[in-house]
This record gives C-alpha cells, sequence and structure tokens, in this order.
C-alpha cells in the first residue's frame, strides 16, 4: 500500500518506538539527555524520516565474554529507535510466514520451548523410547558477519512493496558492513556482508535470511523432523544414514544460495541415549539436563563473583527446567544465602 511509509513513521509510532526502546535503559546517562529534549528529538527524527535525509550514524563497539568473545556494534539512541520501528514493522509482516519449529527471537518460542518440542519429537521418532532415534546438529559458521546485504534485501522485497519502507531498512542494512573482496574480482565492486550483534533488527534479519534455508529442508527435502534456533539447527530421523545424505545437499544449498558455510567444526551425529545437546540443554530418554559447560559456567560464576539475589534466582530459573535436582537445591540453598 501507498501509505505504508507515512503510517510506518507516524510520530504516535516513533512515540512507541522510544517507550519499548527505553524499558530498562532509564537510568543511562545517553537515554537521560535524550529523553531531555525528547519531543523535539522525536519530531526532528520525523521531519527527516519524511523528507527522507535520514541517514544511519555510526556504531560503537566493545566485546563480551559470555561464554564466548563476542564483538558487540551499538547504534545511536536515534538509529535504535528506528530499529524498533522497522522491527515491529517487519516482525508483523515475516513472522507467519515462519516454520513452527523456528524458535529464535519470537513471541511464544525460545530456548525452553525448543528443548521440550525436542523432547517431544524423540518420543514420536523413536516410538516411546523404543526405536533408534539420531540427531545431525549442524552450525552455521559466522553466520552474522556472512549475511549478503544483496540477497537479505531481495528477500525483504519479496514482500514489502513500499520504495520508501525498503529506503528506510536499506539504511539499516547498509549502515554495518564487513567488506570482502572477491577472489576473482571482474569489477571494481566490493561485496558487502554482515550484521552488527547488538541491533534488534539483526534479528528479525537473520530468520528472514534463514527461514529460506527452513522452507528448503521442509519442502524441498521433505524433512519431517528438523528445529531450528538462530543459527542452529537439528535433524532428527530412525535412521543415520537419513541423516548423512541430507548434509552434502543443505551444504550445497547454504553455499549457493545464501552464500553461507557449515562449521567444519561444529558437525555433531548423536544418537539419543547419548544425549542430544540444543540450546543450552542435553535431551535424554524421559528426560533433560543442563548442558555440563553451561553448569560448569554457572557455577564458576557463583563462585568467582559476588552473588546477587536476582542473578540466582535467573540461574534457579534455568535448571528448574531440567532433572537436575541436586544442582536446582545447591542453587536454592546460596539464592536463600544472598538474599539474607
Amino acid at each position: 500500500m501507498t501509505d505504508t511509509y507515512p503510517s510506518l513513521i507516524s510520530i504516535d509510532n516513533l512515540f512507541q518506538a522510544w517507550d519499548e526502546f527505553k524499558v530498562g535503559k532509564r537510568k543511562r546517562a545517553e537515554v537521560q539527555v535524550f529523553e531531555r529534549h525528547l519531543e523535539d528529538n522525536l519530531f526532528d527524527l520525523h521531519l527527516k524520516l519524511k523528507s527522507k535525509t535520514y541517514h544511519h550514524g555510526p556504531y560503537s563497539d566493545f566485546y563480551v565474554n559470555d561464554p564466548k568473545r563476542r564483538h558487540i556494534h551499538k547504534a545511536e539512541i536515534t538509529d535504535r529507535i528506528i530499529h524498533h520501528l522497522l522491527y515491529k514493522y517487519l516482525y508483523n509482516l515475516f513472522d507467519k510466514t515462519f516454520i513452527y519449529d523456528s524458535y529464535s527471537c519470537r513471541l511464544g518460542k525460545g530456548t525452553h520451548r525448543a528443548v521440550k518440542r525436542l523432547e517431544k519429537l524423540t518420543r514420536t521418532i523413536s516410538k516411546n523410547y523404543t526405536k533408534d532415534c539420531w540427531s545431525l546438529k549442524l552450525d552455521i559458521k559466522k553466520f552474522f558477519a556472512s549475511v549478503d546485504h544483496n540477497i537479505l534485501a531481495d528477500l525483504i522485497t519479496k514482500k514489502v512493496q513500499d520504495k520508501d519502507v525498503l529506503w528506510l531498512t536499506s539504511q539499516v542494512i547498509n549502515s554495518f558492513s564487513l567488506e570482502v573482496q572477491p577472489l576473482i574480482e571482474v569489477r571494481p565492486l566490493k561485496l558487502q556482508k554482515g550484521m552488527p550483534l547488538g541491533n534488534l533488527t539483526s534479528q528479525i534479519f537473520a530468520n528472514i535470511y534463514l527461514n529460506e534455508l527452513d522452507q528448503f529442508v521442509k519442502h524441498t527435502l521433505k524433512v519431517k523432523y528438523y528445529l531450528r534456533y538462530a543459527d542452529d539447527f537439528l535433524i532428527l530421523n530412525q535412521s543415520y544414514i537419513a541423516l548423512l545424505h541430507c548434509f552434502e545437499t543443505l551444504q550445497q544449498f547454504l553455499k549457493s544460495n545464501l552464500k553461507l558455510e557449515l562449521h567444519p567444526n561444529k558437525i555433531t551425529l548423536r544418537k539419543l541415549n547419548w544425549g542430544i545437546d540444543f540450546c543450552g540443554y542435553t535431551t535424554l530418554p524421559y528426560y533433560w539436563l543442563v548442558k555440563k559447560n553451561t553448569k560448569k559456567r554457572i557455577f564458576k560464576k557463583i563462585t568467582n563473583k559476588r552473588v546477587t539475589y536476582q542473578s540466582v534466582q535467573s540461574y534457579v530459573g534455568h535448571f528448574s527446567h531440567s532433572a537436575d535436582f541436586k544442582s536446582i537445591i545447591v542453587l536454592k540453598n546460596i539464592r536463600f544465602l544472598a538474599n539474607d
């Protein structure tokens, strides 16, 4: 519709995006400074969007180490308001097209729902744990750094008709790039790749991009039992040979259609009786446990740092979904001491 863009960038939507953005951030100095002149800032942003003179600003960057080292890029407040605006619009437009068993960054999904679904599927495949159940777990190598801007833009264009909305979307997509020089340079052009870890829009962009993989697995390969969380995905079958047949086809599809590669060191073929690792838990017949590495990291944090009631409460919640009753008791005792 031709009125999509004016509706999207309306003052009401900008104020709503601000309200969503500021949740949990009110005490930060940069947020307080922006809020002092909130109306002026938002009306100025509205005029820039209306006249299409808006340009995405630069990023500040830092590293986090939980559990592995990640390079985070943080946009300016004005740009993050735009991220909230676009995220909500794109989520409402695309989410209904995603498969049921895509669990990352979706309402009513998440890690616990993914593991519960995995438990249900393994029970179905194994005929109530009387037959074999195998899993092939795959991981995409450096996914966020590998997303091709042109492919992403083309996928969005299939659903978004308004040229002005596409212009705004391109402002966000092209605001960050890891420039990659082609091996064979036919013309002086650098390939634009990469999405910033830290952008809210990167979550919906990732699901739009990897929905192509989901659709290929479900409708072309006709795989019945498949789950994905972010760039990790599982295929389940009674036969490990059937899973191996899928591998080369998947590898070729990712390379040819999405310019992605499977991580060679994260290809895992496991039997249910050995335990299937997914979303921080290990699923076994009849129950699931917190992964050993995750458990070790949590208890190391508690040992090395001052424990707060809130942090231990979150760990208790994480363990409460598993059958690791001893760890739950230990954490509850620590929580009691932290609250004393």
